[in-house]
């Protein structure tokens, strides 16, 4: 079932590589108020028009630990959903899934990068109520990289030096 704060909103700007909000932890929700509401349904529209299926909130300058997903798994089942104060959990025995990834905020490029291929995000709604989302292929990989986002790491920190230079020259080629 689609998440019903996947309606309404307004697309923000994507926050881009290299401005500081990307590369910080982001804080802990601590206020459950009709401003986060209207973040995640800004989120959603932001993620849909930059045709995204995953979006953090410092993606859109907005350093509070909340992402949003419109994504399908491995069985191509779409999840819809957002999730406050997410906390991931990866299974002990993992089957690394090396598919190519790329990212709303260093538009462009993608690179092979190794995630597990199945993950759970367990944490709230923006009503403080419990959420868990499990995945398997594309959504576990998408719920991994935004958790990566929310803790200040962008995918292109997982590359090689080589491959990272490549991806970010490529992305943002010099004026």
């Amino acid at each position: 079932m689609p998440d019903p704060l996947s309606e309404g909103g307004t697309a923000r700007p994507i926050t881009m590589h290299g401005e500081p909000v990307l590369h910080a932890r982001c804080s802990e929700v601590t206020v459950f108020d009709d401003e986060l509401v209207t973040l995640v349904k800004d989120m959603y529209q932001s993620m849909y028009a930059a045709n995204g299926v995953g979006l953090a909130a410092n993606q859109i300058g907005v350093g509070l630990r909340v992402f949003v997903v419109d994504c399908p798994d491995d069985e191509d089942e779409r999840v819809v959903a957002h999730v406050v104060n997410p906390t991931l959990e990866l299974p002990q025995e993992r089957e690394l899934d090396d598919s190519a990834e790329g990212c709303l905020s260093v538009p462009g490029p993608s690179s092979p990068v190794a995630r597990p291929n199945r993950a759970r995000v367990r944490g709230v709604d923006v009503h403080g109520e419990p959420v868990v989302i499990e995945g398997t292929g594309t959504l576990a990989r998408c719920l991994q990289h935004e958790s990566d986002h929310l803790d200040g790491m962008v995918y292109v920190d997982r590359l090689s030096t080589k491959e990272r230079k490549r991806v970010l020259a490529e992305a943002f080629p010099a004026a």
